[in-house]
């Protein structure tokens, strides 16, 4: 398995606005400090082919955030440090990297831990919203579940369940960032 070790062709230390949302501000750093996270997480390196698409796939991703923090504070959603442990944990027992070699790996291609940390926080706090608002919204028909379980029969009934009620709050979370995006404003600089 080849790991992005070095993503450090972009350094950008100027902090020049890329993006609007709503009157909050994207820059420039912020926008090749998540390409260089993003290939670091998925295993990747960045190239002048496709530095380009990793770019806009980064600014994507930030305006999406700028948009479910809005959100997030509206509904006063929060994560206590016991809750952020936890997930982290979860996260770091989900991928090949430990917290050791991704901070290593961090620290190496000058990306601050702080915007890692901030981004899973946001997520968890996504999460929370969208199963707080539909989670008793959401049901798992018996068909459903079966399918699931056909396609992998090592799962329990349980786990076939909850993989169902996630997938329809991930329609819903897909929604309802879809309808946000669509009533921001979104400026590019």
């Amino acid at each position: 398995m080849t790991i992005a070790t070095s993503v450090n062709a972009l350094n950008v230390n100027d902090h020049r606005i890329a993006i609007l949302v709503n009157d909050q501000l994207i820059t420039s750093y912020d926008i090749i400090q998540r390409m260089k996270m993003r290939a670091i997480l998925n295993e990747a390196d960045i190239t002048p082919e496709n530095s380009n698409r990793l770019a806009n796939i980064a600014a994507d991703e930030l305006i999406k955030e700028k948009l479910k923090n809005e959100k997030l504070i509206e509904y006063g959603i929060s994560i206590d440090g016991d809750e952020y442990i936890q997930h982290e944990d979860n996260f770091y027992n989900n991928i090949s990297l430990s917290k050791i070699l991704l901070t290593e790996l961090f620290e190496k291609n000058n990306i601050n831990y702080n915007e890692f940390k901030n981004y899973l926080i946001g997520e968890m706090s996504w999460q929370k919203l969208i199963s707080g608002m539909y989670y008793r919204l959401t049901s798992a028909s018996k068909i459903e579940i079966q399918e699931i379980m056909l396609k992998n029969p090592e799962l329990t009934s349980d786990i076939a369940e909850g993989i169902v009620i996630q997938k329809q709050l991930d329609l819903k979370s897909s929604k309802m960032i879809r309808d946000m995006f669509n009533e921001a404003t979104i400026e590019y600089k």
